[in-house]
């Protein structure tokens, strides 16, 4: 069994190939679980990378996708919110949410809908890498397909 059959996997490159039949999961010899080990592993800059991190919200979840170089701000996502209250979602409720763990959250695919907010300082880069359900896999997409792929909201929401 190859990660390609991994079903995390599978969802993903399944919105991957709705979305343009020519884009693909890329699968990494080495980890890409953080950032730091993303960008070594592709050899590009730290930035480029996407997180994906999910926030657990008053009464629902938040997927927030943030340039690896960047740290999400809690205020400036709450004051998108406008709520009080919202904090970083726990490794099970990630997986419950998402269907994916911790270290390959993929900004599409998930087993459930999720408002997404896009970073804005992901717009200086010309190809993103985000991960595809696996921490060995990834895909490369532009900022405006990004957005496209996961109708997600472009706003500033890093420190």
């Amino acid at each position: 069994m190859t990660l390609l059959d991994k079903e995390p996997v599978r969802r993903v490159e399944k919105s991957l190939k709705e979305f343009d039949p020519k884009q693909n999961v890329i699968i990494l010899e080495t980890s890409a679980r953080t950032a730091v080990e993303a960008a070594s592993s592709l050899g590009c800059e730290v930035g480029a990378i996407v997180k994906s991190l999910l926030f657990k919200t008053e009464n629902d979840f938040t997927l927030c996708l943030i340039a690896g170089d960047k740290k999400a701000s809690l205020n400036r996502i709450k004051k998108e919110l406008n709520i009080k209250d919202a904090s970083m979602a726990s490794a099970e409720q990630v997986k419950n949410v998402t269907g994916y763990t911790i270290g390959g959250v993929s900004p599409i695919g998930h087993l459930n809908k999720i408002e997404i907010f896009i970073d804005k300082s992901l717009e200086r880069f010309s190809s993103l890498f985000a991960a595809a359900g696996h921490p060995n896999c990834v895909f490369k997409i532009n900022f405006t397909d990004l957005q496209k792929i996961t109708n997600g909201s472009i706003k500033e929401i890093t420190e």
